[in-house]
């Protein structure tokens, strides 16, 4: 999820943890608890640091190890040493507690949208991204944001978050169920599919698609049933030619294939150099690919320069090629 919304619900995990009579006894214990289950909501995004460095690294470790089970049990204590240092005389036991069940929450709520986590690490490195809830949802949203209203006005936290949740898994199971009404109705207008991503839009009855047959792809959307194909690219293999080799040698080619499960590529050929292209297929926007890695070699095929990320015209593509250097 975003920022925000790992906010919001860092102060709801807070709020419920006042039902715990340990939390809720003392003034000490309920404020260091919201200020564990704030920080706790948000530490596993601090990989997030990494886009400071390049997108290649950032692309291959965001919700990475730090949203793998060692770090889940190892974020608590973490958060639970700096709090207690604000509040010596708090319940350490109880603060861990509720340190944990913001972690876990954050994890655990991550792995609903398309970009998934690596949460399964380190018994497995593959990504699980389930796809029924866009990174931002503005009903997940609200409905925290609406329970923190009420709590400023008096509400009692403990049962409005408590009922507020009970909400929200019922949001979930219709998502779902909506996301395998797409998928069946996705099957009917491609039967030979043989992979399929169905991603959520802002939209609440929209879903994005990239599908995987054995001879093509195709890009499209989902309004409820009702089933649109944008394009649709033949199916060719990604050769094992020297270029190609040279190309995925490169840190950005290299982060990029680690990350996108479904894509097309292109090679270029100019007078002095070389241009390998990869498009993720999966995030169609007004006609565009933006995700996107490029690397240029020269003819001997060393690495000239090279960039992947969001890109939406090839103007600001090629002004960053211009300034990155290897």
């Amino acid at each position: 999820m975003d920022t925000a919304t790992h906010v919001v619900m860092g102060i709801a995990i807070g709020g419920l943890a006042t039902l715990d009579p340990v939390v809720a006894e003392n003034t000490v214990n309920s404020h260091s608890v919201l200020m564990a289950a704030i920080i706790g909501s948000q530490i596993p995004d601090i990989d997030t640091f990494l886009k400071l460095r390049n997108n290649a690294v950032y692309i291959r470790n965001h919700r990475g190890v730090t949203h793998s089970i060692p770090a889940v049990l190892f974020w608590p204590i973490v958060v639970t040493a700096f709090v207690s240092l604000f509040y010596p005389e708090v319940n350490l036991l109880h603060l861990w507690m509720w340190s944990f069940a913001a972690v876990f929450l954050h994890v655990f709520v991550d792995i609903f949208n398309a970009y998934g986590t690596q949460a399964l690490r380190p018994f497995s490195a593959k990504w699980v991204a389930l796809g029924i809830i866009n990174t931002f949802d503005p009903i997940i949203f609200g409905i925290h944001a609406l329970g923190i209203i009420l709590w400023i006005f008096g509400s009692e936290p403990g049962q409005t978050f408590l009922t507020m949740y009970i909400v929200l898994i019922f949001y979930y199971l219709i998502r779902f169920i909506m996301q395998r009404t797409v998928r069946s109705a996705l099957l009917k207008t491609i039967p030979d599919a043989e992979e399929i991503i169905i991603a959520p839009t802002m939209s609440f009855n929209q879903w994005r698609l990239a599908v995987t047959s054995k001879d093509c792809f195709y890009v499209g959307r989902a309004f409820k049933r009702s089933i649109t194909i944008f394009d649709k690219f033949k199916r060719v293999p990604v050769p094992e030619t020297p270029i190609i080799e040279a190309a995925k040698k490169d840190k950005n080619i290299s982060a990029f294939l680690s990350f996108s499960p479904v894509y097309r590529w292109e090679i270029s050929e100019y007078n002095h150099y070389y241009e390998v292209r990869f498009i993720d297929l999966r995030y169609r926007s007004n006609g565009h690919y933006p995700f996107v890695a490029i690397v240029q070699l020269d003819t001997e095929l060393n690495i000239i320069t090279s960039y992947t990320g969001w890109i939406f015209s090839e103007e600001k593509l090629r002004k960053k090629l211009n300034v990155i250097v290897d």
